[in-house]
């Protein structure tokens, strides 16, 4: 399996923001990641590959990024874009990113707004879209911000900028999100801690702290597990190990749901990677039905809802998605396209402006083109329910895939998928 994409992500930067070197294992090599090595060397970082998922970074210290020469392209990397921002935002430089029509159509003022009270003005598109300029505080205050959403993006981002202003920045959160970036903060040196209180989860970060350059091994990416995971638990007969897969508990909340619902899902070798809890995935076909997913569970799982969604039309019964409006904001407005694609193919669907509900039918007609709107997870979601249907399943670009899985359809080939394009 590909590393972790959120690890990856966050590897690059911190260690772009340390002092010394910073040598990385297992990296993601997919797009998006790529796209954020290079916004590192574009800030003044020495970022070199030595071999396949095997990467070394030089830093530059907080407060030590340059002013880029040329427009940051971010590709697809929503996390990428948004993190890098926060990284950058409390530093006297300007930057303009871009990124592709999803990335172009996705709302930013979640971001610059927090931004905004370190110091840091945004120019963007209406609607704080990309392209957008950022210029850094050449003063930056630190702040204590309560995040309006449940955003692992929008912690990290306030965070980052936190790095370099003095004093202590606080983020607090009614709802646990995934929380590498406080894992990875105090790995590399930083003073941070976490305190459970009646507003929820106080995070405090002490400012200007000299991060000093790590050894990271990236364990494997759960939300890319969680296909292959997936296209077992669907197809008759399958039995599939899926080793090093990340258990950290604000990121398993996919394999959570799927045992609830039934999954014949065995963590085995439970260990500790790099600070991060992993497990070895066996799993096996069997009958699955379909439960109601709390709406609390949903940071956890935020990136799965899609493939969740394939599983439960093959489930008996309903299965319902509460408390997840935030992915109408993701690559595209997953809701909606996970709606469509599946009603498409004969599946029942409920939906509402934060909720959806699959009713599972068992045996699937299929048959549909669907559409990903240039989205990953959709096109590898759908992939997955044709191996399920009566019949095959069409989607219309599957080329979104190599952003965060470029191995996904000779992987999903060597163990028994048939796929095929029209373009050969």
């Amino acid at each position: 399996m590909p590393g972790d994409k959120s690890i990856s992500h966050r590897s690059l930067i911190l260690g772009a923001l340390s002092v010394g070197e910073t040598r990385i294992t297992g990296l993601l090599e997919g797009q998006d990641v790529l796209d954020t090595g290079k916004a590192m060397q574009a800030f003044g970082a020495q970022v070199e590959r030595l071999a396949e998922g095997e990467w070394v970074v030089n830093g530059v210290g907080v407060g030590g990024f340059a002013e880029p020469e040329d427009v940051i392209d971010c590709g697809n990397a929503g996390t990428g874009v948004r993190l890098i921002m926060g990284a950058m935002a409390t530093s006297p430089i300007a930057a303009t990113f871009t990124g592709d029509a999803s990335l172009r159509s996705r709302p930013m003022g979640r971001i610059t707004d927090p931004l905004a009270l370190f110091g840091a003005d945004a120019v963007g598109r209406e609607g704080g879209r990309l392209p957008l300029t950022l210029v850094g505080a050449k003063n930056p205050l630190p702040v204590r911000y309560a995040t309006p959403m449940p955003s692992a993006q929008v912690k990290s981002a306030v965070l980052l900028a936190g790095l370099n202003a003095p004093g202590e920045t606080v983020v607090v959160e009614q709802e646990a999100t995934r929380d590498h970036t406080e894992r990875m903060l105090a790995g590399f040196g930083a003073e941070i801690s976490t305190e459970i209180t009646d507003e929820g989860r106080v995070i405090t970060l002490k400012g200007q702290p000299e991060l000093t350059g790590q050894s990271i091994a990236v364990p494997r990416d759960p939300s890319s597990a969680a296909f292959p995971v997936a296209a077992a638990l669907l197809v008759e007969g399958s039995d599939v190990l899926v080793p090093g897969i990340g258990q950290n508990p604000t990121r398993n909340g996919i394999f959570t749901t799927l045992v609830e619902m039934g999954a014949d899902i065995r963590f085995e070798n439970e260990r500790l990677e790099g600070g991060e809890p992993v497990a070895d995935l066996r799993v096996r076909f069997g009958p699955l039905h379909g439960v109601e997913v709390p709406p609390e569970r949903a940071p956890s799982m935020i990136d799965e809802y899609p493939i969740l969604a394939v599983v439960a039309a093959a489930a008996s019964g309903p299965t319902v998605m509460q408390g997840i409006k935030e992915l109408r904001v993701k690559e595209s407005d997953r809701i909606d396209a996970m709606a469509r694609g599946l009603e498409a193919c004969g599946v029942k669907i409920e939906e509402g402006e934060d909720f959806l509900i699959v009713h599972g039918m068992g045996k699937i007609p299929g048959g549909a083109t669907c559409k990903t709107h240039l989205d990953h997870r959709i096109a590898m979601s759908f992939m997955c329910l044709g191996m399920a249907t009566e019949k095959p399943v069409k989607i219309d670009d599957a080329g979104p895939i190599e952003t965060s899985f470029p191995d996904f359809i000779p992987l999903m080939e060597r163990l028994g998928a048939s796929f095929r394009s029209d373009n050969n």
